[in-house]
């Protein structure tokens, strides 16, 4: 007995840790949402959509006026010129200037208000975007939930095949030494015993193999405690077939597939470029206003109160011996007294204003306007050809899921009737083993076909639940198990 002890103590350690590993099982719901809010796919595709609305919200806030205010204080020496009077001056001076500008665009051909309207288009094209990702990530998650249900019902189906045969070989064993089988019966159901400790084995490390894939899938650390509900598969609810036929589900997919709906997006908000491109080639209206001032920190003195007129002598003239002042016909303002005006009274007085209207005539420049529209044509064309093609795979990718479905059907149904003719025979092989009629080799051939058998029913059947659950994927119908 010691021989194959070792053997059976493994298993049943690994099937204890199948059943004890996990705190708390993740039904597919679950494992589908918590992918879908945690995967890294999803949030790089959710910060792309927050680029899209900063460019659609920053398009939208480009069709108001501009405003922009300037401060420029500055300090001058030597011979330069003074702000104020614009008159040169050898005085070391602190100058500053203020302004406030302004400038809208009037009319541009509507080509502001377009790419507005192809920004608003690529964010919601971003928001289908992830949508379909979301999608796939539950596809890929369905997928890999199903493989991990495959391989642990073989597992299970391994330790049962352990449980059999060491059940035969304690019998085997009792009548071996009792002297009413020879030694090789129970060395060959021992070797037999082996090769289902490795199978289960096997088993059991795909099984873990699989849950690890779907922590990748669901983002979640590789050390984390974790197991699925295992529903048995033959109680998972399947549409019949027949309202899953290949061309009813492309037309309801075409219509509720993201990446459809991206694409259709993307081709309205290329149009809305054409349009915004094609309007660079017309000339453009703005209108801009200013207004602007200036102070010195150290201003020339000037005159203060109320100005007496006088006429400032310009020369001598002598008119028969006698001299005569030749004075101006322009009187000059004297003041009773002068002084430095302070800062506010130099701002109202060097306070100035200004309005344009400015005209953008393009005439050439370099066939850029033109070779811009010529892209713009070929991204639409482009888009149309990856329309069409992803369309050709979605209908391709139906019809293999409903042709492989029809077939894991009909494998499952040749699968089910070849288990029941198994099983019977390995019940027959054991009644006449027991009776020692059989030798123990054709009772491990029996023992091995029943358990072939058994793993050809789950994998045909976990085969066509998929193919099936893909169809309903396609019709809109969503993941459940």
């Amino acid at each position: 007995m010691r021989k194959y002890t070792i053997p059976v103590f493994i298993v049943l350690s690994g099937l204890l840790a199948l059943k004890t590993n996990a705190q708390e099982k993740w039904d597919l719901r679950k494992c589908v949402e918590y992918a879908k809010a945690n995967n890294i796919s999803v949030k790089q595709a959710d910060i792309q959509k927050r680029f899209a609305d900063i460019q659609y919200k920053q398009s939208k806030q480009g069709q108001w006026p501009t405003a922009n205010f300037n401060w420029n204080p500055g300090y001058q020496f030597g011979r330069s010129i003074d702000p104020t009077t614009n008159s040169f001056t050898n005085q070391n001076i602190f100058a500053s200037g203020f302004g406030l500008s302004s400038s809208v665009n009037v009319f541009n051909f509507f080509s502001k208000k377009n790419t507005i309207e192809a920004n608003a288009l690529d964010s919601k094209a971003t928001e289908a975007q992830i949508e379909k990702i979301r999608n796939d990530i539950s596809l890929n998650v369905a997928t890999a939930y199903l493989q991990a249900l495959l391989n642990k019902e073989s597992a299970n189906i391994a330790a049962v095949q352990i449980q059999q045969s060491t059940a035969q070989l304690s019998n085997t064993r009792k009548l071996v030494d009792a002297g009413s089988l020879p030694e090789l019966n129970a060395a060959e159901l021992e070797a037999q015993l082996a090769r289902d400790s490795a199978t289960y084995i096997t088993s059991y490390n795909n099984y873990q193999i699989s849950l690890l894939q779907l922590k990748a899938l669901l983002n979640l650390d590789a050390a984390t405690p974790f197991d699925i509900e295992t529903p048995p598969i033959e109680s998972i609810p399947v549409d019949p077939i027949a309202e899953l036929q290949p061309e009813l589900v492309y037309n309801m997919a075409l219509q509720n597939q993201p990446l459809q709906k991206v694409n259709a997006i993307k081709g309205d908000a290329l149009k809305k470029r054409l349009e915004a491109t094609k309007g660079q080639l017309y000339p453009s209206i703005g209108v801009s206003a200013s207004l602007q001032s200036n102070w010195l920190g150290n201003p020339q003195a000037r005159g203060v109160g109320v100005p007496m007129p006088v006429y400032p002598t310009i020369g001598d003239v002598n008119v028969g011996g006698v001299g005569y002042k030749v004075t101006s016909s322009y009187p000059v303002n004297t003041y009773s007294s002068y002084a430095k005006p302070n800062m506010f009274t130099q701002i109202g007085d060097n306070f100035r204003q200004a309005i344009g209207l400015g005209i953008n005539v393009p005439i050439f420049n370099g066939g850029s306007a033109r070779a811009n529209i010529e892209r713009s044509k070929l991204d639409i064309a482009s888009n149309d050809l990856q329309i069409e093609k992803d369309n050709m795979q979605l209908k391709q990718d139906i019809y293999n899921a409903y042709v492989s479905a029809a077939g894991a059907l009909q494998k499952y149904n040749a699968n089910v009737k070849s288990l029941e003719t198994a099983q019977k025979s390995y019940t027959y092989a054991s009644k006449r083993y027991d009776l020692g009629l059989l030798q123990s080799i054709d009772l491990i051939t029996n023992q091995n076909n029943l358990f072939r058998a058994k793993l050809d029913v789950v994998n045909s059947k976990t085969e066509y639940v998929f193919r099936m659950k893909v169809l309903e994927f396609y019709k809109g119908l969503g993941i459940k198990l």
